[in-house]
């Protein structure tokens, strides 16, 4: 890894010398400048990552100099150098965009303790952009996956209501992808340099999900021994994802009825409110309607989170998205060892109900890259999995005996491509018990 380079501009010959010296000795690879107009050339030349700059020189001095520097690099940390006693230099430089300043005589080891941690400051934000970049571009609505009318539809909104700031509410089984949208709509939104906070309201136990939201104050109940912000707080400016809103308790949905009305909030046990600029996107994968039906969501609520509604297909809809997802999931799971899969392969993979949605078919994919024994994923392997991905796979709530049997029947013939003697073998059952239970159970090779 290349040393750190570092540009120090001061006009006094001996300095140069002296601190030039302390830095190469240290480790850092040093230019220097005599005046502010050949530090301006020097930095043209070869981009510093840190540079030191006295105050006091000839012609342009080290405040007009920081900021010619700012203008050329905002985010190029300036350390100034300033005489003994120069305090409103310092401010004034700090005001400015100054990372720091040292004054004269300046010591060892505090020259060195500020410009690593000025540095390491420095890294820390070059990797929190690259990381927000890399964010946004993972979530480009462009990057997004799904050729059926239905995502196009989908896609079609979001690029139309992630510039806004209006609420959204996102519908869809469980493993559609609904946070993944939710992520969509923020780095594609003007909020994307702000953060996204996520909250599961079902996995937050309802008595602390309050203080979750919205915070509290010290001493505000047994426990609270500090002042605590809430998810409201912290994604000021950016957004709020509450993901499983149907799972929110009716006593707490007034409060978060007020909050977006009125774009406020109240810590627990505070006397004030505090404004705060939050865009909210909801999701559930349970019905709202039927729970306003029942008294156990309120309708205001449900009309305020449904501004702009994205419902989420669930996989078997879009069987034709089928086999570009699973190539997409290959791909990446693979590592770059070039995994490839056959057609055949993938109309199995059709074939299959996928009941976990896109999330159990990106876990599905996972599981044969790692167990393939070829560079190639064909029919029989992708069968086998499915074979044991549907023995795997829990009874619904409330199945009859009848209705199980006949599911295990369906997902043996899917997994067999509707060859009854293999589907027969599968379930160790003869062939005639087969083709009876198909019989009874008005089995069709279109379902």
């Amino acid at each position: 890894m290349p040393a750190d380079r570092i540009l120090l501009i001061d006009d006094d010959e001996s300095i140069r010398k002296v601190i030039g010296y302390i830095l190469e000795e240290a480790g850092y690879a040093v230019d220097t400048a005599p005046s502010a107009a050949l530090g301006l050339r020097a930095l043209a030349g070869q981009r510093p990552d840190l540079v030191l700059s006295d105050v006091k020189m000839p012609g342009r001095d080290g405040i007009e100099l920081l900021g010619d520097i700012k203008s050329v690099d905002p985010t190029l940390p300036v350390i100034i150098l300033t005489a003994f006693g120069s305090v409103e230099t310092a401010v004034e430089a700090m005001k400015r965009g100054a990372a720091d300043y040292l004054t004269k005589p300046i010591a060892r080891d505090e020259l060195l303790l500020t410009i690593e941690k000025t540095l390491k400051l420095r890294r820390l934000e070059v990797e929190n952009e690259d990381l927000r970049r890399t964010l946004a571009d993972r979530f480009r609505i462009e990057n997004m996956i799904g050729l059926s009318p239905a995502m196009t539809a989908v896609f079609e909104t979001l690029r139309k209501v992630s510039p806004t700031d209006a609420t959204v509410l996102i519908t869809g089984e469980s493993g559609t992808g609904k946070e993944l949208v939710a992520r969509a709509i923020h780095f594609n939104s003007p909020r994307r340099a702000r953060r996204l906070v996520a909250v599961n309201c079902a996995a937050i136990p309802h008595e602390l999900l309050e203080s979750e939201l919205f915070g509290h104050v010290r001493g505000a109940f047994t426990g609270a021994i500090r002042d605590r912000a809430g998810k409201f707080e912290l994604a000021d400016g950016g957004t709020l994802f509450l993901d499983e809103i149907g799972a929110m308790p009716v006593v707490l949905q007034a409060k978060l009825l007020r909050a977006l009305q009125e774009r406020e909030i109240e810590r627990i046990g505070a006397e004030r409110a505090l404004e705060v600029d939050v865009r909210v996107v909801a999701a559930t994968n349970r019905s709202l309607p039927t729970l306003v039906g029942t008294g156990d969501f309120r309708e205001d609520l449900y009309y305020r989170l449904n501004v702009v509604p994205v419902r989420l297909p669930p996989l078997r809809e879009r069987t034709g998205d089928i086999p570009v997802l699973a190539r997409h999931f290959i791909d990446r799971f693979g590592a770059g060892a070039r995994v490839t899969v056959s057609r055949a392969a993938l109309e199995a993979m059709e074939q299959y109900r996928w009941p976990g949605n896109v999330r159990e078919l990106e876990n599905f994919c996972e599981r044969i890259v790692l167990l393939r024994s070829a560079p190639a994923i064909d029919e029989a392997t992708v069968r086998a999995q499915l074979a044991t991905l549907a023995s795997e796979a829990p009874a619904p709530a409330g199945a009859t005996l009848p209705d199980i049997e006949r599911a295990a029947v369906l997902d043996a013939l899917r997994a067999s491509g509707w060859n009854r003697s293999r589907a027969a073998r599968r379930l160790g059952v003869p062939r005639h018990i087969l083709l009876y239970r198909i019989k009874k159970f008005e089995i069709r090779p279109e379902e």
